[in-house]
């Protein structure tokens, strides 16, 4: 007779195991993120990195980004003009098989958020707050 294996329960005092592409995600988001605040172009002031997706395979990496109150456009050409640097920090910072190439685009998320704000501004009820 074969005794199944009981799933092992994590602990309390045990870190919550992430799935490798998640690890590597969070890995290049700061890596990324450190390296931008190291480089000297007024057009990168006050980026955020918001989320990297990086292919299974290593192969590709989307960076999303958030530049508050400022033109994103400026901000993602800038971002293409420094790609290898920042492909290079992952290289060196980063224990992987590959590096991904970067490609760039804004977070769209943040920026349905901050339309919806502006509309229901513009569209309060008479009378309200």
């Amino acid at each position: 007779m074969t005794r199944r294996k009981r799933p092992r329960r994590t602990g309390a005092d045990e870190p919550q195991r992430y799935p490798r592409t998640a690890r590597v995600n969070e890995l290049c988001r700061e890596i990324v993120a450190d390296e931008l605040e190291r480089l000297d172009d007024d057009r990168l002031e006050m980026v955020t990195i918001t989320h990297v997706a990086v292919d299974p395979d290593l192969r590709h990496a989307v960076v999303e980004f958030s530049r508050l109150g400022r033109d994103e456009d400026l901000a993602g050409e800038a971002l293409v003009e420094h790609r290898v640097r920042l492909q290079a920090a992952i290289a060196r910072q980063a224990r992987l098989r590959r590096t991904p190439e970067l490609s760039f685009r804004p977070d769209e998320v943040i920026r349905s958020s901050a339309r919806i704000e502006k509309l229901l501004r513009e569209h309060r009820p008479p009378g309200g707050p």
